[in-house]
């Protein structure tokens, strides 16, 4: 049997995002209609939006549906010369300029939040960020859903968020925004999402994406995410037992509860993943949307690591359905492989 540890990629599809999801394509109507089955389809996609406000805490925020979080950073960010640290996602990264120093446990120094993008916490490393008041956009995607979080205390004048990293479907995400903040339309068209988004609402996506959302606040209040980081803390344990020179990126810093950056020098992410996969486990040498660009991590670099090391990192991301045997089976696996690189490298 195989073991998915890989959720900061994707998250297993939620059981209640698959149901709403099911339900929502028995409605035929156009959001945008104004009879009756059009109106039905409309009641989804605003009590979807009322949803996913609850679930961030943004209450009294427009929610402008996107087709993911790479959209809405386009949305939130082209042609506002926003500046970073080079540390955020390449969705971001794209549109800001990466100016603002990184420390050594990835802790960006803000200078003007008002001219800042920010993520809450790192897809790679899982270490968090302080979020300044008056910030202009937070990447948010990771911390929603794994984190308790209130959009409207954040900080931030906008968020990105997407389904999928939640357990909801792929292909649909949010940008969040302070009612009141100035969004410029990327899309023209109909003047559907408040007219900062045109086209046709993905109703069927919207009603998976709420469900996922409810869902993982369930699992906050029921403290699902506590007992995630207590087998994270296990998987670290048991391997720097046995692997004395193996850095755990960003373990003095607060982080995900999911989430271990395990970096060997000397033995490449690539190869390690590939032998894991092989062994029957999935993880990943950094972001999903890097996968197949052989280089080292430039999240790694910006934290000060030298290339060996930030090439020879990979990401262990877990979550509700993972199990002590994942972890265990995992670590017998990787401590294994990791034998052998030594012995390798010392003949």
């Amino acid at each position: 049997m195989r073991a998915y540890l890989d959720y900061n990629a994707t998250a297993p599809l939620r059981d209640e995002a698959r149901a709403a999801m099911i339900a929502a394509m028995d409605v035929v109507g156009n959001p945008s209609s104004v009879h009756a089955e059009g109106r039905k389809a409309k009641a989804l996609i605003e009590t979807a939006r009322a949803d996913i406000a609850s679930a961030l805490g943004a209450d009294g925020a427009d929610v402008i549906f996107t087709s993911g979080a790479t959209e809405a950073a386009a949305l939130a960010m082209r042609g506002r010369g926003l500046v970073a640290g080079d540390i955020e996602h390449d969705a971001v990264a794209s549109w800001a300029a990466a100016e603002l120093a990184v420390d050594e446990l990835g802790g960006v120094s803000v200078i003007d939040p008002a001219k800042t993008t920010l993520q809450f916490a790192n897809s790679e490393t899982g270490i968090l960020q302080a979020l300044p008041q008056g910030l202009a956009v937070s990447d948010m995607t990771q911390a929603f859903g794994k984190l308790p979080l209130a959009f409207n205390w954040s900080g931030a004048e906008m968020a990105l968020i997407s389904a999928h990293k939640l357990g909801g479907p792929k292909g649909i995400g949010a940008l969040v925004v302070k009612r009141g903040t100035d969004v410029a339309a990327q899309l023209l068209g109909g003047g559907q999402e408040m007219g900062r988004r045109a086209g046709t609402e993905n109703v069927i996506g919207a009603a998976g994406f709420a469900a996922a959302a409810s869902a993982s606040a369930r699992d906050l209040a029921d403290g699902v995410w506590d007992r995630v980081a207590t087998l994270r803390d296990l998987l670290e344990e048991t391997l720097a037992e046995d692997a004395q020179e193996t850095v755990f990126v960003g373990k003095g810093a607060k982080r995900l509860p999911n989430t271990s950056c395990i970096a060997t020098p000397g033995w490449k992410g690539e190869t390690q993943v590939m032998q894991m996969d092989l062994a029957g486990y999935a993880v990943s040498a950094g972001s999903a949307c890097s996968s197949g660009k052989v280089r080292a991590s430039r999240v790694l670099k910006a934290m000060g690591y030298d290339d060996a090391l930030a090439a020879s990192a990979i990401r262990v991301s877990i979550g509700p359905e993972t199990s002590e045997q994942d972890v265990l089976g995992f670590a017998d696996k990787w401590l294994t492989q990791m034998r052998k690189h030594r012995a390798r490298n010392a003949a």
